[in-house]
């Protein structure tokens, strides 16, 4: 049974040669909503004397403009608020369900690195014809992560590594039901939540160093964390090469 070093050790020995593509697929894969909280994010802010909106990207903010609200841009945005807020409802739904389908499609990209093939940019947008499952199969795990956070941290730290292998499963079998794909990855990921929990936190050391690269250096970290993770997954569920072989 390998441990988090080995995983990190396939992932490097996959991705030698292959850093530039990775690099790129992965921002891309980011900026379109693929990974968690690195997509590009609108925010406006209604204060007492003013009115603010924001354009944020992995984080940072990219874009601000704002007034008071005796300006004409404030009064602009209050007396468009209803539409501001409409606008904002339907451009969030279609980024989900555009993110719900290059997740999946990111997760193929890292299963064919971790097979020793060709990841391409096509990859991403392998599923759009599977889109009703990738967003069907997010908004489950997204409301069943919200319902056992509500139990406390540990029970929702507990669902997230339960549910963590369901766009990989997706990925190799987008025919399935997003239900069933969920249950599968619970299926797959008993005993082995400690083992993936392991493998995370083994990165806290490049997260704390990518911390001082202005968020820079994640560049190169998620792909190296999205590539340990599909040789995990490759692992549980007996699908791996039988002549990969660790350095």
């Amino acid at each position: 049974m390998r441990l988090a070093a080995d995983f990190r050790s396939l992932a490097r020995e996959v991705l030698r040669g292959k850093w530039k593509i990775a690099v790129l697929v992965g921002l891309v894969a980011s900026m379109l909503g693929a990974v968690d909280g690195m997509g590009p994010e609108v925010k406006v802010n209604f204060e007492a004397s003013n009115v603010k909106a924001s354009l944020e990207l992995a984080g940072y903010t990219i874009f601000s403009t704002g007034g008071s609200l005796n300006s004409d841009l404030g009064a602009f945005m209050v007396g468009r608020y209803t539409y501001i807020m409409v606008a904002a409802l339907i451009t969030g739904a279609l980024y989900f369900v555009l993110g719900s389908i290059i997740a999946v499609g990111y997760a193929k990209f890292n299963l064919n690195l971790a097979d020793q093939l060709e990841g391409t940019f096509e990859n991403l947008f392998a599923y759009f014809s599977y889109w009703k499952t990738t967003a069907v199969a997010r908004l489950l795990r997204s409301i069943y992560l919200l319902l056992w956070s509500l139990l406390f941290i540990i029970p929702g730290i507990m669902a997230s590594l339960s549910y963590a292998m369901t766009n990989y499963i997706l990925a190799e079998n987008p025919k399935i039901s997003a239900g069933e794909a969920i249950n599968l990855s619970k299926q797959m990921m008993d005993g082995n939540k400690w083992r993936l929990f392991c493998l995370r936190l083994s990165f806290i050391g490049w997260d704390i160093l990518c911390g001082f690269t202005l968020g820079i250096g994640y560049l190169w970290l998620n792909p190296y964390k999205q590539a340990a993770e599909a040789a995990f997954y490759r692992e549980i569920s007996g699908t791996e090469k039988q002549d990969f072989e660790i350095e």
